[in-house]
């Protein structure tokens, strides 16, 4: 072999590793928000009442250790409201639930920032890729301070659980840095097929977006526990929209959006036939635009899944949000999520791009390796 034919060899192998790399932390975000909503539902989110970065990845190592973290737990609002007369063998599990996501956004961050270090120094990152990863790690940083934000809005006075917006806000960065993730990831293939007409690129990346607002919309419904009112589908207990006065009785009027249940759980259904219809008639301009193509494919995909969502979503409010399938419903959200970012990514159009460039994303930065350059 050639010595440029081995320098090839290598930096696709790197391109390889990078992308292998990305698509593993991804898979632990979406570990760390399965967690995260197991720790909500079992109400474990506020058995942890200091932040300790460093010395808080060990947990409680004997009797006196147990009975200090109990103390603190018993002067919370949630103890004394909730869960007055809790035994240290149920506090340990609301423990382990909290104690365990907070572990995993530790093995996240060193999961990220080591072997990101490994590949910087081989020089396996482009440029753009470098400012990439580095401002994903930045919003990882802000995720971790986003979280320890919400769970001291549930232990002020009063509060028995955490801020609905809070909740939200955590939820949907975590989503951002999923996406970016498999955007960048998915940025390391090289490019196939032929280019799409644009409004097929750019409606893929509308399915994204209003995935993204989906998701914050669902965690201002979990985090109100706005699913357990109006359990009955297509209506609203018998209207398909309810009244004004009920969607907006709250005062300032703008506070609806997060205080009121009915408008909450009203804005997600709304939000949710938006994206179902989107979907539908992406998938079927693209069949038309692009018969038997990978990006066609891709785009059926979607609506396929969007679909499968939205009557996991049904179930869920039916039953009146039972815990496995309130949990189903927001994991599988993460991969409709990575579907759709998926799709969005390589969903070309105009003149066709060679691997030998670097696309602009829409995050403000290019995602290929070397290996691709």
């Amino acid at each position: 072999m050639t010595r440029a034919g081995t320098t090839a060899a290598t930096a696709a192998r790197e391109q390889r590793a990078v992308r292998v790399w990305l698509y593993l932390l991804a898979a632990l975000v979406v570990a760390m928000v399965a967690v995260g909503g197991a720790t909500r539902l079992t109400g474990s989110g506020l058995s942890i009442t200091e932040w300790r970065p460093v010395t808080g990845a060990v947990p409680p190592l004997s009797a006196e250790a147990w009975t200090a973290e109990f103390d603190k737990y018993k002067g919370t609002p949630q103890y004394r409201i909730l869960n007055q007369g809790m035994g240290l063998a149920d506090f340990k599990v609301l423990y382990a639930w909290e104690w365990g996501h907070r572990l995993l956004g530790r093995i996240v961050g060193l999961v990220f920032f080591l072997p990101l270090l490994w590949f910087w120094w081989r020089g396996a990152l482009t440029r753009s890729l470098k400012f990439g990863l580095l401002g994903l790690g930045l919003l990882g940083g802000l995720q971790g301070a986003i979280g320890w934000i919400m769970v001291a809005s549930g232990l002020q006075p009063g509060m028995t659980a955490v801020a609905p917006l809070k909740l939200a806000l955590h939820l949907t960065t975590a989503s951002l840095i999923l996406a970016g993730l498999v955007w960048l990831a998915a940025g390391l293939r090289p490019a196939s097929g032929e280019p799409e007409p644009v409004r097929l690129r750019e409606t893929a990346r509308v399915i994204m977006g209003l995935v993204l607002v989906q998701i914050f919309l669902g965690g201002l419904v979990a985090g109100s526990k706005a699913g357990l009112v109006y359990n009955t589908w297509p209506t609203m207990n018998g209207m398909l929209v309810p009244p004004t006065s009920e969607l907006f009785f709250v005062k300032p009027w703008i506070e609806n959006f997060v205080d009121n249940l009915t408008l909450v759980q009203f804005n997600h259904r709304l939000t949710a036939y938006l994206l179902l219809a989107f979907a539908f008639v992406h998938a079927v301009d693209a069949r038309r635009a692009s018969p038997g193509s990978a990006s066609a494919r891709r785009a059926v995909g979607v609506a396929g899944i969007v679909l499968a969502q939205a009557c996991l979503g049904i179930a869920t409010l039916l039953l009146a949000v039972p815990l496995w399938a309130a949990l189903s419903h927001q994991v599988f959200a993460m991969a409709v999520l990575t579907m759709a970012t998926v799709h969005a990514r390589l969903t070309r159009s105009g003149p066709a791009v060679s691997t030998l460039q670097s696309p602009t994303t829409p995050f403000g930065f290019e995602a290929l390796s070397r290996g691709a350059t």
